[in-house]
Parts: structure tokens; sequence; C-alpha cells
């Protein structure tokens, strides 16, 4: 039996899908604005580039407590 924590565990799960629906969120957003503006496909690359540390951002954001 193990003694109980005062931390959180860690949600792999949780912090996977934190991560994945930020970024996938922000690139979505950027390249309806892209494509609104002429070029979806830049759109697209500027949201993978911002995309990404805002989805580790918000990752340790919301899991940083439990490391």
């Amino acid at each position: 039996m193990e003694p109980p924590t005062s931390r959180p565990g860690l949600n792999l799960a949780g912090a996977g899908s934190v991560l994945i629906g930020t970024t996938l969120a922000v690139i979505g957003i950027a390249a309806l604005v892209g494509w609104l503006l002429g070029n979806g496909a830049y759109g697209f690359l500027a949201g993978a580039i911002i995309g990404i540390p805002i989805g580790v951002f918000m990752t340790y954001k919301r899991y940083g407590h439990a490391l």
C-alpha cells in the first residue's frame, strides 16, 4: 500500500490533450485568418510556429504544480 501524497498526480492523458488541443486550436485559427487574408498556408505555418510554444505554456500552467 502506498503512502498518501500531498501533491496531486500528473494526468498524462490530460496533459497531452491540453497540449494537442491548444496547439491545434491556434493552428486552426491562424490558418483561418490566413485563408481570409488570401493564403491559408502561411497562416498554417504561422499558427504552428506560434501554437507550439502556447501549447507548452498552457500545459505547464495547468499541470506545472505536479512537477
